[in-house]
C-alpha cells in the first residue's frame, strides 16, 4: 500500500487543477515573503524592541522595500531550484512544510553570504532573523491552505483523474482498496478489468468517445508481458496517462527511484527517505540541536549526578551494550536508576519467576513493581531525566534525537525477520512509539510505529515527535 501511494505521488500526473495550483504558488509565496519582510521591519521599530536594542542604521523605507523584493525574488528561485514548484498530484502537509523550512535555510544562507562579502545590505540582524522566521511561517501556512483547498477539491470531485485499472496482482487489489478510502491522492477508480484484450480495448474505446476516462492504471498482468506493451500503444494512441505499477512482490517498501542504465529503465526501490540527502539534513539536526540541549541541560546534569551518587552505592552511570543500526552493538548510556547488579538479576529466572514480566511474548522484558529500582531512580525514571547522557552519544553519531528504541542484544536475538527493519536507522532518544504509547505499545504496535517512521522519515515529523516527548513524558507520569 505504502509502495502504490508514493509511486503515484511521485509520478507526472498532470491536470488543469494541478497547473492552477502550482502556478498560483508561485506569487503567493512572493506576496508571502514580501509581507514577512515589512512585518519584520514594522516589528524591529515597535518601541519596545528599540528601547532594548537601539536603532544604529536606518534603512530609507523606499530603499528596503526595493532591497526585501530583490531579495523575495531570489528566496523564490531557491524554492524553484528546491523542486516546490513541480506540478505533481497530492500534497502531503509535513512534507511541504519541511521543504519550505530546508528551502527558506539555503536562502538564508545566500543572503547572508552576499552580507558577508559585499556589505551592501542593511546592516540589521535583527530584521533577517525575524524576517526568515516569519518567511517560514507565512509559506508554510500558505503551502497547508493550498493543500487543503486541493484535498477538498478532490474531496468535491474537482480536478479528480477518471482511472481505470488493469491487472490482476495484488498490487491492483491494494491499488483499489487506496483510492476508493482516500479521494486526496485525485485518483477515482471508475473501472478494473483484470486483462487487456480486444474486448477490453472496445469497452474502454467507448469511455475514451465519452470522454470518461482520463488515466489508465497497469497494475501488472501475471505472466503476460505484452499486454502491458499493447496497452501503453492504445494509451499513446488515444493520449490517455499511462501508470505503471510495479508489484514487488508484496514487500514494505517506501518509495522508487526511477533511472537509467545504458537506456534501460530501471527501478530502484528505497527503502526509507533517509537513504542520501534525508541522512545528511537528519544528522546535520542532530548536532545542532543536541548541543543546544546538552548546554541547556548541563546544570541538571551534575544535580542529578550527585543525588544518584548519595542516594545508593554504586557509579553515577550506568553503562551497558544495545543494538545500533545495522544490529552493530554499541555502548549505552543512562544515569543509574537501579541497584547495583540489577541487569545479571534481570534475566535470573528466580527473579523473573517472582516478578511477573509485563512483556510475556516478545523479545523484551519488563517487571512488575521492580525493586531494583532506587528511590531517586523512581524519580528520575518517571520524568525520563536518567536519559538525558543519551545526548552525548547523539553528537556522538550512535544515536539520532529521534528514531526506534535501541534494544538489548539479548532482546534482538529473538527478533523476528521483520523486526530487524528498524535496526536499519539509528536508533533514537525518543520515537515515534514511545510518543505514541510509550511502554503501553505492545511489541508488535511498536515495531509497526518504528516502520511508519523510517518508511516516512521527514524533519516535519521529527519535530513533530520532539514537539509531543514532553507530552508523553507527562501524560505517563499521570496514568502511574
Amino acid at each position: 500500500m505504502l509502495l502504490i501511494c508514493s509511486y503515484l505521488k511521485f509520478d507526472a500526473i498532470m491536470k488543469k487543477s494541478e497547473l492552477l495550483l502550482t502556478a498560483l504558488s508561485v506569487p503567493l509565496d512572493y506576496l508571502a515573503l514580501l509581507a514577512a519582510a515589512l512585518l519584520a521591519h514594522s516589528i524591529r521599530f515597535l518601541p519596545s524592541i528599540t528601547a532594548i536594542r537601539p536603532v544604529v542604521f536606518e534603512l530609507p523605507f523606499d530603499d528596503y522595500l526595493k532591497l526585501a523584493a530583490v531579495i523575495a525574488l531570489v528566496w523564490i528561485g531557491v524554492f524553484a531550484l528546491a523542486g516546490l514548484y513541480r506540478v505533481r498530484g497530492s500534497r502531503k502537509l509535513a512534507h511541504e512544510v519541511g521543504r519550505v523550512f530546508l528551502a527558506s535555510a539555503a536562502a538564508m544562507a545566500a543572503v547572508m553570504a552576499v552580507m558577508f562579502f559585499t556589505r551592501l545590505l542593511f546592516d540589521s540582524r535583527f530584521v533577517l532573523l525575524v524576517g526568515w522566521g516569519l518567511a517560514v511561517l507565512f509559506v508554510s501556512l500558505e503551502r497547508i491552505a493550498l493543500a487543503v483547498a486541493q484535498r477538498m477539491a478532490y474531496k468535491s470531485g474537482f480536478g479528480v483523474h477518471r482511472a481505470v485499472v488493469i491487472g490482476d496482482t495484488s498490487a491492483a487489489d491494494r491499488l483499489i482498496e487506496v483510492l476508493s478510502k482516500q479521494p486526496v491522492f485525485g485518483l477515482k477508480p471508475i473501472g478494473r478489468w483484470s486483462e487487456f484484450n480486444e474486448i477490453v480495448a472496445a469497452q474502454l474505446n467507448r469511455l475514451v468517445e465519452h470522454d470518461a476516462v482520463d488515466t489508465i492504471i497497469d497494475a501488472g498482468v501475471t505472466g503476460r508481458r505484452e499486454q502491458s506493451e499493447s496497452l501503453v500503444n492504445f494509451t499513446n494512441i488515444h493520449h490517455l496517462e499511462y501508470l505503471y505499477l510495479p508489484d514487488v512482490i508484496g514487500t514494505r517498501v517506501t518509495g522508487l527511484k526511477v533511472s537509467t542504465i545504458g537506456g534501460i529503465p530501471v527501478v530502484e526501490v528505497k527503502r526509507t527517505p533517509l537513504d542520501g540527502w534525508g541522512r545528511i539534513v537528519k544528522r546535520f539536526f542532530d548536532i545542532l540541536a543536541s548541543i543546544i540541549l546538552l548546554i541547556i541541560s548541563l546544570p541538571f546534569q551534575f544535580l542529578i549526578a550527585l543525588f544518584v551518587k548519595i542516594d545508593s552505592t554504586g557509579p553515577v552511570f550506568f553503562t551497558y551494550r544495545r543494538v545500533g543500526q545495522r544490529g552493530r552493538p554499541f555502548t549505552f548510556v543512562k544515569f543509574r536508576s537501579m541497584v547495583e547488579g540489577a541487569h545479571k538479576m534481570r534475566y535470573d529466572p528466580e527473579f523473573q519467576a517472582q516478578y511477573k514480566n509485563l512483556r510475556e511474548g516478545s523479545p523484551m522484558i519488563k517487571f512488575k513493581n521492580d525493586p531494583r529500582i532506587t528511590k531517586v531512580g523512581k524519580f528520575i525514571r518517571r520524568f525520563s531525566l536518567d536519559e538525558i547522557p543519551q545526548l552525548w552519544l547523539v553528537l556522538a553519531g550512535k544515536l539520532s534525537l529521534v528514531g526506534p528504541r535501541p534494544h538489548e542484544v539479548e532482546e534482538v536475538a529473538k527478533y523476528d525477520d521483520h523486526h530487524r527493519l528498524v535496526l536499519s536507522v539509528k536508533p533514537g532518544v525518543t520515537g515515534l512509539a514511545q510518543v505514541s504509547g510509550r511502554s503501553d505499545l505492545n511489541f508488535e504496535e511498536e515495531v509497526r510505529l518504528d516502520l511508519h517512521y523510517i518508511e516516512n522519515w521527514s524533519l516535519a515529523l521529527d519535530l513533530q515527535v520532539l514537539f509531543r516527548t514532553p507530552w508523553a513524558v507527562l501524560r505517563n507520569r499521570q496514568s502511574e
